[in-house]
Formats: structure tokens, C-alpha cells, sequence
């Protein structure tokens, strides 16, 4: 592992409003796949995916496929880990430019 995944996964474990933050910066990229990504660190700097995959009450392997580089998540198994996550989803209004 790199230095710098480290040193993210110490800070997403540590911190969940940390964690939230940095859900939500990627989140603002607009990049499916990137928020995918950076909830898959969360999950693994929490105890892994297996222990994910149970909390959520998801198959294993469905989450591997959900959090993976081409993953395509139902709004029912994101909400279910986020839920297991201690998240939840929301919704706000678009700033203006």
C-alpha cells in the first residue's frame, strides 16, 4: 500500500466526519466512478468490505461488484451502506455560480 492510501485510510477511520467530507468533495466531481472509489476507502478504513457487505445485509460479492471501477449501485444498496456506514444520503440545492 502507498504511503498516501495509508495515511487516507488513518483519517477516514478516525474520523467519520472526516469520512463525510471526503464522500462528499468526490461526490461533487461528478464522477460515478470516483465516488465509487472513495467509498470503497471508507469501507476498507472501516473494518473491510466483508464486515461492509454483512451491515448492509448485501452479498459479498454484489458489494464487490457495486464498489468496483464499473459499478452501477442501486439507490436501495447505496442507502443500505450508507445506513451501515453510519451516512445517510441527502439532497440540497445546487449552489449558484
Amino acid at each position: 500500500m502507498r504511503k498516501w492510501e495509508e495515511s487516507l485510510r488513518e483519517r477516514l477511520a478516525a474520523s467519520p466526519e472526516y469520512a463525510t467530507e471526503y464522500l462528499n468533495a468526490v461526490l461533487e466531481e461528478n464522477d460515478p466512478q470516483a465516488f465509487l472509489l472513495a467509498l470503497r476507502h471508507v469501507a476498507e478504513a472501516n473494518g473491510g468490505l466483508g464486515k461492509l457487505a454483512a451491515d448492509a445485509e448485501l452479498s459479498r460479492e454484489s458489494l464487490y461488484r457495486t464498489l468496483s471501477e464499473n459499478g452501477n449501485p442501486k439507490l436501495s444498496s447505496l442507502t443500505a451502506v450508507l445506513e451501515a456506514l453510519g451516512m445517510q444520503l441527502t439532497i440540497s440545492l445546487k449552489k449558484a455560480a
